[in-house]
């Protein structure tokens, strides 16, 4: 995957999991922090791919 790719995928996780978090139910408002958490390392990779030209 690409820079541009992780980067889009990182931020509809961390916006589906902010949205679980507004949820009542405390399984669903720990998924969404998870998930939020992951689209974050989604992002931070792309912005690695980024520094680094793709070549990882």
């Amino acid at each position: 995957m690409g820079e541009l790719t992780d980067k889009i995928k990182g931020n509809i996780n961390e916006a589906a999991g902010k949205l679980k978090q507004q949820s009542d139910n405390p399984d669903k408002r720990d998924e969404g922090a998870a998930q939020e958490m992951k689209g974050k390392g989604q992002q931070f990779v792309g912005k690695v791919k980024g520094a680094l030209g793709d070549d990882i």
